[in-house]
């Protein structure tokens, strides 16, 4: 057997030794002009890596924490539960499909669920439907897009179908293949209430408060095996939230912060403010949910007119005013495993 084959087996014994940094070390100094020896020790450094631990039956996701700015540390706001069977999104902003296929997530596996109809809440939704519909590993969707969001919803998507119809088109008569039901889009608007339910998930949808011309913001409950976990969607402080945020084990929940200097210069800062909810309201609903676990998403940090933007500690202390139960500043990729009790596992990319 090669070197390269054993390389487990001598890892296994070295770790049990308890000499495994100081081997890593002398192969480093030993062998470190030569390119046999980097390739020697990313497959240590592999062979030695944590184990990711088995999907949890009912899993939480956040695939992207930001808001329409196009930060390269935060993609566009979405979330992924997963609940035995069901892969569901919450919300398809930049760059969705990225972290899906990051998680090894085919994206044709995924149905979609909308909070509300801004841009930065559904512009990843042509990547998500049309990739999804190309060739696996990351596509193979063989049934239609099922798409559920507010009023809107369905008009959008008939429209999405139409600006994409030369690139279908295009790619059915090159390749038959793609004849399949993929590609169809089973778009759906919906009220309040229960709008999904199947393998024993059921998602209800909630009214929530999204500035006074936008009647149609919700936040989503999904329920599985006597658990929950609800995702606000973007919203200010609203009773209807803590309403059906009851009993929840998870809540994740958008935030909205800005310096008091900037509040007072900027006119259209204080505007935005309204349409979110502040960390210190925030952490007075937590108080009244009482979940095993709070979550923030969706990070609006506003900054200009030479202020600076609040930074993630200060978002954490100002909550710890209304709020001291347990609680998580989001980041992408990062998962919660839901159950009797509530785990975090941070990015591992």
């Amino acid at each position: 057997m090669s070197t390269r084959r054993r390389i487990p087996e001598i890892l296994s014994a070295l770790v049990m030794l308890g000499m495994l940094p100081a081997t890593i070390s002398h192969i480093h100094a030993q062998t470190r002009d030569t390119v046999a020896s980097r390739n020697t020790i990313l497959l240590i450094a592999q062979a030695s890596a944590p184990a990711v631990p088995s999907t949890a039956d009912f899993r939480v996701t956040l695939l992207g924490t930001a808001t329409p700015a196009p930060r390269p540390d935060r993609y566009g706001p979405s979330t992924l539960v997963e609940a035995g069977s069901e892969r569901l999104v919450f919300d398809c902003g930049r760059s969705c499909t990225t972290r899906l296929w990051q998680l090894k997530i085919p994206l044709g596996s995924v149905k979609l669920f909308i909070t509300h109809l801004h841009s930065d809440h559904t512009v990843g939704i042509p990547d998500l439907w049309l990739t999804g519909w190309l060739s696996p590993p990351y596509g193979g969707r063989k049934e239609p897009f099922k798409v559920l969001g507010p009023k809107g919803t369905e008009e959008m998507m008939s429209y999405l179908e139409k600006a994409y119809q030369s690139d279908i088109r295009i790619r059915r008569e090159e390749d038959d293949a793609m004849f399949s039901q993929g590609v169809a889009v089973a778009a759906k608007d919906f009220t309040e209430g229960v709008v999904y339910e199947e393998n024993g998930v059921r998602v209800t949808a909630f009214r929530v408060h999204h500035g006074m011309v936008n009647k149609e913001g919700f936040g989503f409950r999904v329920d599985y095996k006597g658990h929950s976990v609800v995702i606000s969607g973007d919203t200010g402080p609203t009773e209807n939230f803590v309403k059906y945020a009851q009993g929840a084990d998870v809540v994740v929940h958008e935030v909205g912060v800005a310096r008091p200097e900037l509040l007072e210069k900027a006119s259209w800062a204080r505007k935005i403010m309204t349409f979110h909810t502040s960390p210190e309201d925030a952490g007075k609903e937590f108080s009244r949910i009482k979940p095993k676990l709070a979550v923030y998403t969706h990070f609006v940090m506003l900054s200009g007119e030479g202020v600076s933007e609040v930074t993630i500690p200060e978002i954490i202390t100002r909550t710890r005013a209304t709020y001291s139960g347990p609680l998580e500043a989001g980041e992408d990729l990062m998962s919660i495993s839901v159950g009797d009790t509530v785990t975090v596992q941070r990015n591992p990319h």
